[in-house]
């Protein structure tokens, strides 16, 4: 299936469901979406944190139906969609509207390969927006709430000879809920985009042993020198911990699984970052009663990060104990062809290969997550990542440079236990990643809660990063570690904290519309626009000037938006389909290194 069939069978499709309002097919695609088939759809193995060497790969067309909620299991469908690509996109083949009336249902058949026989089967999905039921051969395995986080089921009993057939029925309110979702909304413009219904990432299936490895977390202690590994299991045992330099065992350490298992690392320890980012590979097993019961394929990095108060007392972030100025794009992780799926992994490289190739050292990956891939590559190729909790609820008001409202927002409980919910597994499942050095649980009070409570628990669970509370600075009642502030367009300082590390988390916004690379031809907007590359980055440059003028009294980091224009934002490095680069790439690179080597420790 090439995009011109694509398109083709979105329209018969549509036919099929006269209830559903009718999407736009996009007036974009890229480069990867171009070349996309079912054959060749997101092939590599999704899960780089707990890597199992067999597996079987769903993705590809699967039948689909939009009924009205409550509709009992579909008879017939409406006709095929791509997975892992949302409904309301073009590469999923339907590019459809599902509403909070409605129910998205799934069905494919599936065999089990033969010498998989004698092993538990498990049913991974990388992520499913919002609440998914699953059934196999009519048996329900499992039921989860949340886009943002992945989830399994072991299938062992539900399972027969021959051909197993899984459904799946999606819910996804959008913003008629009060789920974490980002920045979708049933009706899309300026800086709202599209909904995102349904599976969205990788679903594969693997065989495991009875007693496995469900989990691994993973803790680098650069003080001590040692590395944590807590590892989840299905029954119990003793946790073996290799640890590998470029295929060597260099260290190795065993305990009981109701213990993190302390590895001591060499004593020649390497460490990460942006310039040198070393990975150690790791193979953990599970040892029961003299027997290796599973072992599954990992890695990690040695690094510190937190902020000190320097010489000139400003406090400053800090890498291994040196001071580091962070400095990256907003990056929304936005496809014109996919809304949340990149359209190929090639593609998702891409965007932060010309992050670094523009100079900077860090992304805010700004309410939203990506999938897990992405966060290796940034692992491997020294980027460091701020990552946003998506946000929900109905608050999405921003109450510009008002620091000191008495009253917070207010959830139901039924939306701050499914706040929480969600933090705590997006959390879980991204803890082991190296680039992650930030976290951030609200922005600009959209949806902010409870915010001392849950900065507090987020610093608690995991107290080897920073809290960025509160983005955008609204009410962070003095709560984490960063004050973060956002002005438009240029950046400056209007408030401080003596006891934080001040950053402005987003600034810039310099609009270039390019016709030809628009996602609507009119009704686009930066908070600035200019008519060409050179005057874009003559501004861009401008405002890097005062930012390093800011940093040298006050600003260890900031961050810059955006990476790439979002439907009808035009305010990006690069269009939204990524085929144009908007400004001089050599002098916004020279002017970035500038930037980041004045501020940090030489």
């Amino acid at each position: 299936m090439n995009k011109i069939t694509i398109l083709i069978a979105a329209a018969s499709f549509a036919l099929a469901v006269p209830a559903q309002e009718k999407l736009p097919m996009p007036p974009l695609s890229t480069v990867w979406g171009e070349k996309l088939t079912p054959e060749n759809v997101w092939n590599k193995y999704p899960r780089p944190m707990l890597t199992r060497d067999d597996w079987k790969n769903l993705n590809g067309e699967w039948n689909y139906a939009i009924l009205p909620v409550g509709s009992t299991t579909p008879t017939k469908f409406d006709g095929k969609i791509l997975v892992p690509f949302a409904v309301e996109s073009a590469l999923s083949g339907v590019g459809r509207t599902v509403g909070d009336k409605n129910e998205l249902w799934y069905d494919r058949t599936f065999t089990i390969p033969s010498d998989w026989k004698g092993q538990n089967v498990n049913l991974n999905f990388g992520g499913v927006d919002w609440e998914a039921d699953v059934w196999v051969n009519g048996v329900q395995v499992g039921n989860h709430k949340g886009a943002y986080s992945p989830f399994s089921f072991d299938i062992t009993d539900a399972l027969k000879d021959g051909e197993n057939k899984l459904t799946v029925r999606v819910y996804d309110p959008t913003d008629k809920g009060t789920q974490p979702r980002g920045k979708q909304v049933s009706k899309p413009k300026g800086i709202w985009y599209t909904p995102v219904t349904g599976i969205w990432q990788t679903v594969w299936l693997e065989p495991v042993p009875a007693n496995r490895i469900t989990a691994l977390k993973i803790t680098p202690d650069v003080d001590t020198n040692r590395l944590l590994v807590e590892a989840g299991v299905t029954d119990n045992g003793i946790v073996r911990v290799e640890v590998l330099d470029n295929g060597k065992t260099v260290a190795t350490a065993s305990g009981k699984t109701s213990a993190p298992v302390e590895v001591e690392m060499p004593a020649d320890v390497k460490l990460w970052s942006p310039e040198s980012p070393f990975i150690y590979d790791l193979k953990v097993s599970l040892v029961k009663d003299g027997k290796t019961e599973d072992t599954v394929g990992s890695y990690t990095a040695m690094r510190k990060i937190g902020y000190e108060r320097g010489k000139d007392k400003i406090n400053r972030f800090t890498l291994n104990g040196k001071q580091i100025f962070h400095f990256g794009p907003l990056d929304q992780g936005w496809w014109p062809d996919g809304l949340y799926t990149p359209p190929s992994y090639e593609a998702m490289i891409y965007d932060i290969d010309k992050t670094k190739e523009l100079g900077f050292n860090m992304i805010r990956k700004h309410i939203k997550v990506e999938p897990e891939l992405w966060y290796e590559y940034c692992d491997r190729n020294g980027i460091l990542v701020w990552q946003d909790m998506p946000s929900g609820d109905k608050n999405t008001k921003w109450e510009n440079h008002n620091y000191y409202r008495s009253k917070e927002f207010e959830r139901t409980p039924a939306s701050a236990k499914q706040y929480r919910t969600e933090w705590n597994e997006i959390m879980d499942n991204l803890h082991s990643h190296p680039s992650i050095v930030v976290w951030v649980p609200f922005n600009e009070g959209w949806g902010q809660f409870d915010t001392k409570n849950v900065t507090e628990w987020t610093k608690s669970k995991d107290p080897s990063r920073l809290v960025n509370a509160a983005s955008g600075g609204n009410f962070f009642y003095g709560a984490g570690d960063i004050l973060d502030v956002h002005n438009y367009p240029a950046p400056r300082i209007y408030l401080l904290d003596d006891y934080k590390a001040n950053v402005i988390g987003e600034y810039g916004g310099i609009g270039y519309p390019i016709k030809g690379h628009l996602w609507q031809p009119d009704k686009n907007w930066g908070y600035i626009e200019f008519k060409s590359p050179k005057e874009v980055t003559d501004k861009y440059i401008e405002y890097i000037d005062i930012l390093d003028n800011l940093a040298k009294i006050a600003y260890t980091g900031a961050v810059y938006t955006q990476t790439t224009d979002v439907e009808g934002e035009v305010n990006g490095l690069l269009t939204y389909d990524r085929k144009k680069v908007k400004v001089d790439a050599k002098r916004v690179r020279d002017a970035n290194r500038r930037l980041i080597e004045a501020n940090s420790a030489k």
